[in-house]
C-alpha cells in the first residue's frame, strides 16, 4: 500500500493541512484536505472515502470534491463510508440543501454523484482488494478507526481518539488471527502539560500515547503521528522523541508512506 499524506495537522494554518490520507490514489481516509492539494485528474480517481467521525476538519473537503465532479459533468460516483451517526450528521447539517447542496440527488436521484454506506463496529467489509475492519474509538462524538488490509499488509488508522481499551483489545484479537499491523497512524494533539484538555476533548498527549501503545501485544513496525496542534508542534515533537519508542515519527504534509 502507498499512503499519501494530504494533510495531518490538528488545526488549519498556512502550510498545515487538515487530516486526509490517500491510499493507493483511490481510497481516502478522512477528507479534511482534498481540492487544495489534488489536481482535478487526481480527484476523479477517488472512489471511496472512509470517515472516522463528523467533525468539520475531517469532512470539509467532501462538498467541494462533489461540486468539482458535477461541474466537470463526468459520470463518477463517490461512496462516503462511516458509522450511521457520522453519515446522519453530514446529511442533516452539511449536505442539507442549506449549507451545501444534497449531492445524493445530484445530478439526479438515479445516478447521484454521492452514495452513502453505513458500517458497524466490528463488522468487516470489502472495497475491491481491501478488507476494512471498523473499530470503535473514543472521541467527543461517535467515531471509528479502521484497519485496512490488502494482501498481507495492514494499516491501522485511529482518527481522533483519547485513551481507550476496547480498540486495542480488538486490534490484539485480530492480530492473533492475521498478524500484527504493519503501520499505525495515530493522533497526538496536545503536549503533556495539556493532559486534562486532551482527555476532555478525546485526544492524546505523548505520555498518553505511550500508555496506549503498551496495550498492544505487538507494536506496529511503523508508528506515525498525526493531528498535532501546530502551535505546540515543537514541544510535542520533543516529548515524543523522549519516549524512546523505536520507529516512531511525526507525519508531514505531502509525505509518502509505503507498507
Amino acid at each position: 500500500m502507498k499512503i499519501r499524506v494530504l494533510g495531518c495537522s490538528g488545526a488549519l494554518l498556512p502550510n498545515a493541512n487538515q487530516p486526509a490520507f490517500l491510499v493507493d490514489e483511490k481510497i481516502l481516509l478522512d477528507a479534511g484536505t482534498i481540492g487544495n492539494v489534488l489536481s482535478a485528474d487526481e480527484q476523479w480517481k477517488i472512489r471511496h472515502i472512509l470517515l472516522t467521525h463528523a467533525h468539520l476538519d475531517h469532512i470539509v473537503g467532501i462538498p467541494f470534491l462533489l461540486d468539482n465532479i458535477v461541474v466537470k459533468n463526468i459520470r463518477h460516483q463517490v461512496m462516503v463510508i462511516g458509522i450511521k451517526e457520522t453519515l446522519k450528521a453530514i446529511k442533516e447539517h452539511l449536505l442539507n440543501d442549506k449549507i451545501w447542496p444534497d449531492f445524493s440527488k445530484i445530478p439526479d436521484k438515479n445516478s447521484p454523484v454521492l452514495a452513502l454506506r453505513d458500517i458497524k463496529y466490528g463488522v468487516p467489509f470489502k472495497i475491491d482488494k481491501y478488507t476494512i475492519y471498523p473499530l470503535k474509538v473514543r472521541h467527543t462524538v461517535p467515531a471509528a478507526g479502521y484497519i485496512i488490509e490488502k494482501g498481507r499488509k495492514r494499516l491501522l488508522y485511529t482518527g481522533d481518539t483519547g485513551p481507550v481499551r476496547t480498540t486495542w483489545n480488538e486490534v490484539n484479537r485480530l492480530g492473533s488471527i492475521s498478524g500484527r499491523v504493519d503501520a499505525i497512524i495515530i493522533e497526538v494533539s496536545f503536549p503533556n502539560r495539556m493532559k486534562e484538555l486532551a482527555i476532555k476533548s478525546g485526544h492524546l498527549t505523548p505520555n498518553l500515547l505511550y500508555k496506549e501503545l503498551q496495550k498492544l501485544n505487538n507494536l506496529p513496525k511503523k508508528i506515525l503521528i498525526t493531528h498535532p496542534k501546530p502551535l505546540y508542534y515543537k514541544l510535542i515533537k520533543d516529548e515524543i522523541n523522549k519516549l524512546m519508542v523505536e520507529d516512531i515519527e511525526i507525519l508531514s504534509d505531502n509525505m509518502i508512506i509505503t507498507i
